[in-house]
């Protein structure tokens, strides 16, 4: 086992997994997104990515869903950039830790294949995780490949949702009409 991939959602995990498969990692997924609300959008999620893994062999840990986790993480820090920046750190920290204490020697996110989220950030974070827990951030701009995933999860039939998971992006996602 050498790679934990922390997962945001199926169909953001296609094109990563295919790519760090063909380098020939032998990759692991955690699903650990308390950002996500509310619970039947977290479901929805967790369900279709269950779906997909079973159908790409690949094995996933589900830790508990903590919504509380992500809220005591963004008290007063609701506001952009931070707020995302927070969440980001919050879930590459705990699949960091879990990637440390299940041997892996990487670890990385599906969140780097999304054009909506900030890479530099994300790249920053993950660096000083794997700093102040030595292990290895594996970072690649999986950009590319996001077009691509998502036609694909669209033929497959999974579930494509419209905003991050947070009840802040949603509520954006709704003023923005």
């Amino acid at each position: 086992m050498d790679f934990l991939l922390h997962i945001c959602c199926a169909p953001c995990l296609i094109y990563p997994l295919e790519q760090l498969r063909k380098e020939g990692f032998l990759v692991s997924g955690f699903f650990y997104n308390p950002n996500i609300h509310p619970f039947s959008e977290y479901k929805k999620r967790k369900e279709t990515l269950e779906k997909f893994s079973q159908e790409v062999n690949l094995c996933v840990d589900y830790p508990e869903y903590r919504p509380q986790d992500f809220f005591q993480a963004v008290n007063f820090k609701e506001e952009l950039p931070q707020r995302c920046a927070t969440c980001w750190r919050l879930r590459l920290e705990k699949t960091a830790q879990a990637a440390k204490k299940c041997g892996f020697k990487y670890f990385s996110t599906t969140l780097l294949v999304s054009p909506y989220q900030d890479q530099e950030w994300l790249k920053k974070i993950g660096s000083e995780i794997a700093q102040e827990l030595e292990i290895e951030f594996y970072y690649k701009d999986f950009r590319l490949g996001f077009k691509k995933a998502h036609q694909e999860a669209k033929l497959k039939g999974l579930y494509c949702q419209k905003y991050c998971g947070c009840i802040y992006s949603e509520i954006e996602r709704y003023n923005k009409k």
